[in-house]
């Protein structure tokens, strides 16, 4: 079956991940509304400014709407930002977030944009290749329950992890050629269908 893949436009890096799926010739739509959310069978929150985000899904009433579409088993992935906007708890801050993922993030831990960098990751789960991570004023995870799966670490640092329908990573995967990640998320929504 052909699934719509839902890409949260409110602001931030949500063309790159566009682009990515309709490399894999997967059918995308900008979500901005409860009704376009709607129509779509998995949602990508991508990078941005988490707090802008945050404000942005709250005045356009999708906070609530994504909560109930992740009750019912609706796969999501974040990115950057979108995985701080995924996390229960954020160090230091009370900022409007989904509160999803059982993982606590530290924001912007591996310094600001001039220390960007990329750096290749075993992630086993996509395969054998290491992934080329994008990290831009990235989070890291700094706590996680036992249902959290650890996808990748960096210098000792949870990067990416995987808890049931939920997928986070607190690179830039859609800044690179390396589909991988975009596809595993696609498998993730084909199989919860």
């Amino acid at each position: 079956m052909k699934v719509k893949i839902g890409v949260l436009a409110m602001q931030g890096a949500f063309v790159d991940h566009e682009k990515a799926l309709q490399m894999l010739d997967c059918e995308t739509m900008q979500i901005r509304t409860v009704e376009q959310l709607n129509q779509v069978q998995g949602l990508i929150i991508p990078g941005g400014e988490s707090t802008t985000i945050g404000k942005l899904m709250d005045q356009f009433g999708l906070i609530d709407a994504i909560q109930e579409r992740s009750s019912q088993g609706m796969p999501i992935w974040g990115t950057c930002a979108g995985m701080i906007l995924l996390a229960k708890e954020i160090e230091a801050s009370d900022q409007l977030r989904l509160g999803l993922m059982d993982i606590k993030v530290r924001r912007n831990a591996f310094g600001r944009q001039v220390d960007s960098f990329e750096v290749p990751l075993d992630m086993k789960e996509i395969g054998d290749e290491p992934f080329p991570a994008v990290f831009i004023r990235a989070p890291y995870i700094s706590e996680k329950n036992d249902q959290v799966k650890v996808l990748a670490t960096h210098e000792e640092k949870t990067v990416a992890v995987r808890q049931g329908h939920l997928l986070a990573a607190a690179f830039h995967p859609e800044l690179t050629d390396d589909s991988r990640m975009h596809q595993y998320f696609l498998d993730m929504v084909q199989r919860s269908l």
